[in-house]
């Protein structure tokens, strides 16, 4: 079996290699997947610089937690689909496809639990106090938004669209927090997208949405309609500031959060910081006007959901809302397929380096 997977210096995120791995010996219990295709997104980049604890999980754990254990290399998480190529576990046999969360790699181990028609539950123990959200793996034949034409979408756009929809469904719980606009950082970004589609379905009844976006993405990003209006970095002195506003941010660019945060002042109503994967951007400035940034966490505001509404109810929302963005994806969206170990590492380097093309989804075959 010729396998591999990336390593990455957990204090480094730019010292990334492949190394080749040999076939694994499995324990009662366990199935080895080969990952068939996965996708590489700036979420992956926050994964990586949350790898180590950081307060995000309420434990001493972090993302490079899923993949490693403590002392080893960092092995950077991603959304996909693999298939069993070997099975020691009872309810699961080679051939059964699963979406979930792998590393970046082309093979792994995972230890199942609580086997179901629908899927299993990963139960390495490391995992076992990691957010169940990303224990979860579903079996492809038996997801119910799953439709073969969206294939290719769904590792570049599922996590971030539910990350997306629940950040808009937490502004819209909290009545806005009393914003009449909301100012979206990383408007480009698939997230961003993701939360001002399902923004605007709420129709007129809403704050409107303010993409803020780099000069040259400005025109190709008001074409789809997504946003009520969009901006360029160096133009967020144009905007309204004598109005209440929400603010998400994205990309954990403090230079950008502190000229939104000056720029309105005290009717900054809110401040959500989302992501980081502006890495090596500068931090977040204390103190600065407005209500103070504070971060959001998906998988926090997922099991809040799960237990206002219930598991079956959640879903259905999801897959309604799901469906309906996929009805737009590919408009958003190009696929861009890479294949093989040395395109998998060119692709993290890309996304690292914040120079990929925020028009196509990255879909690795490993």
């Amino acid at each position: 079996m010729d396998s591999w997977v990336i390593e990455i210096d957990r204090g480094d995120l730019n010292d990334a290699k492949i190394v080749q791995t040999g076939p694994p010996a499995l324990d009662e219990g366990q199935v080895l997947v080969a990952i068939d295709e996965y996708a590489m997104t700036a979420n992956n980049i926050t994964y990586g610089v949350f790898g180590e604890p950081a307060g995000l999980f309420g434990n001493d754990q972090g993302y490079w937690d899923f993949f490693s254990e403590r002392g080893e290399p960092g092995r950077l998480p991603v959304w996909g689909f693999a298939t069993v190529v070997e099975s020691r576990a009872e309810g699961i046999a080679a051939g059964d496809r699963f979406y979930g969360y792998y590393p970046m790699a082309s093979h792994t181990v995972l230890t199942a639990s609580d086997i179901r028609e629908t899927g299993f539950v990963d139960a390495t123990p490391r995992r076992t106090t990691l957010p169940p959200i990303y224990n979860n793996y579903q079996k492809l034949d038996r997801i119910v938004d799953y439709r073969p034409e969206h294939h290719d979408y769904w590792p570049v756009f599922r996590p971030l669209f539910l990350t997306g929809w629940l950040i808009a469904d937490q502004y819209e719980d909290e009545s806005d927090y009393g914003a009449e606009q909301i100012v979206i950082a990383s408007a480009s970004s698939k997230t961003a997208i993701g939360l001002a589609f399902a923004h605007r379905q709420r129709g007129e009844a809403r704050p409107s949405s303010i993409g803020l976006t780099s000069a040259s993405h400005v025109d190709a990003l008001a074409a789809t309609g997504i946003y009520d209006t969009v901006v360029a970095y160096d133009d967020i002195g144009t905007l309204d500031a004598s109005k209440p506003t929400g603010y998400v941010d994205m990309a954990g660019n403090g230079a950008v959060t502190a000229a939104v945060h000056r720029h309105f002042g005290d009717n900054l109503r809110n401040s959500m910081i989302v992501g980081k994967s502006h890495w090596d951007a500068p931090r977040v400035e204390p103190d600065l006007p407005g209500a103070p940034p504070t971060g959001f966490f998906a998988p926090a505001r997922s099991q809040k959901r799960l237990a206002d509404w219930g598991p079956a109810e959640f879903g259905q929302r999801i897959a309604s809302a799901w469906l309906g963005f996929m009805e737009i994806a590919p408009d958003i969206a190009g696929i861009d397929r890479r294949s093989g170990s040395e395109a998998a590492l060119a692709a993290y380097r890309e996304m690292l380096s914040g120079k990929a093309d925020p028009k196509k989804g990255i879909v690795v075959t490993p």
